[in-house]
């Protein structure tokens, strides 16, 4: 059983499924569905279109190098049956896929992990400017631990022509 992957959006051809298209210079194309088939024919560019696995690699959304992924090459030359490779390789699989599964998973929180940090930049100065809607002003001025600190930065002025008094 032969698995393809559609031309447009990288997935899963299972047999009897999708559409292939044979151009006049005997390029054949699959297709996965008719969505992929007509983005295809609107001449639609696969690194353009948001949901396609090309613009997720493209916009580092999704894994692009790994080495799960040479595994999963098209392999033309066909093997001989061996009852013990068979079992081997079907084992090797189970443990790949764990090993991929646990590497986009590191992947996606290292990607997110710069959303958080920002996000919570912008609560803190959120906070601090509306901590008199939280806090009565008195309870404020009270305690000032309520309030985050303030950074005191000392700046010196540098003689300029501005400053110096004119000379006649």
């Amino acid at each position: 059983m032969r698995l393809e992957k559609c031309w447009f959006c990288s997935s899963t051809v299972y047999p009897g499924h999708g559409i292939q298209f044979v151009r006049n210079d005997a390029k054949i194309f699959c297709f996965c569905r008719s969505k992929c088939h007509k983005n295809f024919k609107m001449k639609r560019n696969p690194r353009k279109v948001k949901w396609t696995k090309a613009y997720r690699r493209l916009h580092g959304k999704d894994m692009t190098q790994d080495s799960t992924f040479e595994f999963e090459r098209k392999r033309n030359r066909p093997e001989r049956y061996d009852r013990n490779l068979a079992e081997n390789t079907l084992k090797a699989i189970k443990k790949i896929d764990k090993i991929r599964s646990d590497r986009a998973s590191d992947h996606i929180k290292n990607r997110l992990k710069t959303g958080k940090v920002q996000r919570q930049k912008e609560a803190r100065k959120q906070l601090e400017l509306g901590i008199h809607l939280v806090k009565a002003p008195l309870a404020l001025a009270q305690d000032s631990s309520l309030c985050l600190p303030k950074i005191k930065v000392n700046v010196s002025q540098a003689q300029t022509e501005e400053n110096q008094p004119m000379e006649d």
